[in-house]
């Protein structure tokens, strides 16, 4: 379990830790590592101990990796700031909001405190999960030849990733070796065919839909690998965390979908979340009459019209997952 999070978000640490704890962890007592750009305080740290029921650890974030490289020109990101802000684009102010975006892109899975770890599930401080886990998502992931999970997926302001379609597509040019053969670029580029390994060029406009990563159970390795190592340090290049404000969730998402067989992508149809302002809750009844979910079925953010959730399964060839998975 990994957490970035700062000292004044403790209550909301707590809450989705006694979440976590209750729906799944107590029965597998895996280990927390919590984030943070600041040392954390004892009173953090005793709260957050008490409430878990593995090991847990507390790491510094290396201050290069939470700073401003020295690659990007100042005066435009403060000019495209103010731009953005006129716009009421969300976070367009926030430098570190940028920072927390550029981290979680490029830097939380090189932690020390990671290193020895090949999985890790994201949690955020404040959401809830409303459904029993009865079985090992890691083990699931990992029998079943799965590389990054997600539970919503929804579409990116464009206001916030201007250019990095366009970058994308230049990475994927200069390093065509590191496109998946069948591959979920029709996921991305409305009435697009997947292109094949050893293709060049990507055509297409990005529909901007997107993994929401708030909820991640990946593999650790996959981000560490020569492919999405080369495509976060071009894309940092480009300077479009600073520039514009780009988020993790796209950047996650385009690997994901284009450096990865899209069947090594799972949806975690079986879990109830809320990330506000978004909830998701499991349809079949099974889920319900049992009591593994509680949660309102009507507060759903898979029928919204703003999700990208149909696409995926029709994608992903796959129906409507909602019911429980198996214990294997």
């Amino acid at each position: 379990m990994v957490m970035l999070v700062r000292n004044r978000e403790l209550n909301d640490a707590l809450r989705s830790m006694r979440f976590v704890e209750d729906r799944f962890n107590r029965k597998f007592r895996y280990p927390w590592t919590f984030l943070n750009d600041e040392p954390f305080t004892q009173e953090f740290i005793n709260y957050t101990t008490g409430m878990a029921s593995g090991k847990v650890q507390y790491g510094l974030i290396n201050k290069d990796q939470w700073s401003v490289p020295d690659h990007i020109d100042l005066h435009k990101v403060k000019k495209n700031m103010e731009k953005m802000v006129s716009k009421n684009v969300i976070y367009a102010g926030s430098m570190s909001y940028r920072h927390m975006c550029r981290y979680n892109s490029g830097f939380f899975y090189r932690h020390e405190l990671l290193k020895n770890y090949d999985w890790y599930w994201r949690v955020e401080p404040g959401v809830e999960f409303f459904c029993d886990v009865d079985y090992d998502p890691f083990t699931y992931m990992r029998t079943h030849g799965k590389v990054y999970g997600f539970v919503m997926s929804m579409y990116e302001y464009l206001a916030t990733i201007e250019t990095l379609w366009d970058s994308t597509k230049e990475f994927v040019r200069q390093n065509p070796q590191y496109l998946a053969a069948d591959n979920a670029l029709d996921f991305f580029v409305d009435g697009k065919s997947p292109s094949k390994q050893g293709d060049t060029e990507i055509d297409g406009n990005y529909n901007l839909c997107h993994f929401w990563s708030n909820f991640e159970i990946a593999s650790l390795n996959f981000w560490r690998s020569p492919a999405y190592s080369d495509y976060f340090n071009f894309l940092d290049a480009q300077g479009g965390f600073f520039y514009e404000r780009w988020g993790d969730a796209p950047i996650h998402s385009l690997a994901a979908g284009l450096f990865l067989p899209k069947d090594k992508i799972h949806h975690f149809g079986d879990i109830g979340y809320r990330h506000l302002p978004y909830s998701r809750c499991p349809q079949d009844e099974k889920s319900h009459v049992s009591g593994r979910c509680y949660c309102s079925r009507q507060d759903h953010f898979d029928d919204d019209g703003y999700s990208c959730l149909p696409r995926w399964w029709k994608v992903a060839g796959q129906s409507e997952g909602a019911g429980p998975r198996p214990a294997e």
